[in-house]
């Protein structure tokens, strides 16, 4: 399943780059058409977006996710959550190219995996432009490599018990599917996880289909959702549910409020994850909505111009 999916993930993002390259070299002599803004922010509340940050420039962000707002760990002993600090990233992302990002970014880590360094690329293979046709989507491809630098455990089979530096290694590949209908923007994230180290009886690679949703409610001010549902095994399913302390699986879902000001996009976000990496949150959410685990979350994001390219002459 693994190599399959890689293998239409490595296809889709070949012939797209194709097309793309075609239009561009079709349509050399003529003006060049406005690319869409689909979204505001390189992320809606737990998805990435197909925007870019653009060649020298430098996107500087924070993302903070609290405690369980309700349940057994929430209300008003600890504050509705704002006692803890759950999961914290602090990221930077650059644009190398027109559009090509790379990422570079430290997570906190909310579980036995911890203490995360991530890197990683995004590539814009197509944009969706105004009044043509021939790009009615974006398409924007993912990749990051995450390794825990946390302690190994001194117990076998948790998610921290590292024997070698692969053990503390994983992966998200993602294809980004984006398009703006009016003032209202849709997006598809099918996405895979892979994992260098997971319980015996928990899946290493998961595939998870992932979605998000901009509505505007008033100007600079917009409603974002976005939700994952990943496709665990049964069998996982069935081991977790069957151990002495059981562990049932959600799927992750966000409810934010974006808000543009000159120079800075700031969401206020409410999910049930609790970790902000896809490496994390997409294999580890064990929290619901019903019973009130989901937290107040936010992101804030700077951006700063590194160096302006060359005009053409």
């Amino acid at each position: 399943m693994k190599k399959i999916i890689t293998c239409l993930f490595i296809s889709c993002t070949s012939v797209a780059m194709a097309q793309d390259s075609l239009f561009n070299d079709s349509a050399t002599d003529q003006v060049e058409k406005k690319p869409v803004r689909i979204f505001n922010a390189l992320k809606a509340i737990n998805a990435k977006t197909t925007e870019v940050v653009g060649k020298g420039k430098m996107e500087f962000n924070v993302t903070h996710n609290f405690g369980d707002i309700g349940g057994k760990f929430g209300g008003i002993k600890n504050f509705f959550g704002l006692d803890n600090a759950v999961d914290v990233r602090i990221g930077f992302e650059i644009g190398i190219g027109k559009k090509l990002d790379i990422i570079l970014a430290r997570a906190k880590g909310a579980s036995s995996q911890s203490k995360l360094f991530e890197t990683g690329i995004k590539y814009q293979i197509l944009r969706q432009l105004e009044s043509d046709p021939s790009h009615p989507i974006a398409l924007t491809a993912f990749v990051n490599a995450v390794v825990a630098t946390n302690t190994s455990a001194t117990t076998e089979n948790v998610d921290n018990s590292y024997d070698d530096f692969s053990d503390r290694l994983s992966s998200t590949m993602q294809l980004i599917i984006a398009k703006k209908i009016g003032k209202v923007s849709l997006q598809l994230n099918p996405t895979l996880v892979t994992r260098g180290h997971s319980i015996s009886y928990d899946d290493k690679t998961i595939f998870a289909m992932g979605g998000a949703i901009r509505v505007p409610v008033f100007p600079n001010f917009n409603l974002v959702v976005d939700y994952f549902h990943p496709f665990r095994s049964q069998e996982s399913k069935d081991s977790f549910a069957a151990q002495a302390v059981p562990i049932k699986f959600y799927d992750p879902l966000g409810i934010g409020i974006e808000i543009v000001t000159p120079g800075h996009v700031f969401h206020l976000n409410f999910t049930n994850a609790n970790e902000i990496l896809e490496n994390r949150f997409i294999p580890r959410t064990t929290n619901s909505w019903s019973k009130g685990q989901f937290r107040w979350g936010f992101t804030i994001a700077r951006s700063f111009v590194l160096w302006r390219p060359k005009q053409k002459s």
